[in-house]
């Protein structure tokens, strides 16, 4: 998609602004934590959703923001995480080399769970003016509950397709959309049934 460069252009190859935008949450990921095998189980499928779902966002101008854990590699960027996820042995390179990202994408590094806390987030979205966030990812009731709740507080809408978050457990799953549905007035239809010009539309732009 070919854009016009101009003040508000980063880089020159996004759209200078956007009332919605996706996350993709902690995806890059090497899955080498406690219960670590019994996620990428989960965020197989839930990857191709993603992909699926980054697909027709796209398709519509919606930008799509990497947001990803430092875990605790305080000396790398990004493009080192990505690097050590596709690594033949990493136990999460199939997810990494579903959804890694390409050069229309960008991306944030975060030191804990919310993708808010301490990182340019919100300086992104601002750059963007966006009012709805779709939140995908790892995990529901972690880092993706946490982004919510902080997003809520900044009175961003919410959108979390309940087919594209990974959690621990099923239940943990059910819990957490239940409770985003509940206090934070979140949208979580699957991805497959979200029309996206009605996302645009409710928040203020109709789609293309």
């Amino acid at each position: 998609m070919r854009v016009r460069a101009g003040a508000r252009d980063l880089h020159g190859n996004a759209p200078d602004s956007s009332p919605v935008v996706l996350l993709v949450i902690d995806t890059i990921n090497d899955f080498m934590f406690e219960e670590g095998l019994q996620v990428l189980a989960d965020a197989r499928p839930i990857a191709e959703r993603i992909r699926r779902l980054k697909r027709r966002t796209r398709r519509v101008g919606i930008p799509t923001v990497y947001v990803n854990d430092k875990f605790g590699r305080w000396r790398s960027d990004f493009r080192a995480l990505i690097a050590h996820c596709l690594r033949p042995a990493a136990r999460g390179r199939s997810v990494t080399r579903l959804l890694r990202p390409d050069r229309l994408d960008y991306f944030v590094l975060k030191p804990k769970h919310s993708a808010f806390y301490s990182t340019t987030l919100e300086l992104l979205l601002e750059h963007f003016r966006a009012r709805a966030l779709i939140l995908t990812g790892l995990l529901a009731d972690s880092c993706i509950l946490s982004t919510a709740l902080d997003a809520h507080m900044r009175g961003y809408e919410l959108v979390v397709p309940a087919d594209c978050v990974a959690a621990r457990t099923p239940e943990d799953r059910r819990r957490a959309l239940a409770l985003m549905r509940r206090t934070l007035q979140t949208d979580t239809t699957p991805s497959g049934a979200l029309d996206m010009n009605v996302v645009l539309h409710r928040s203020g732009r109709k789609g293309r």
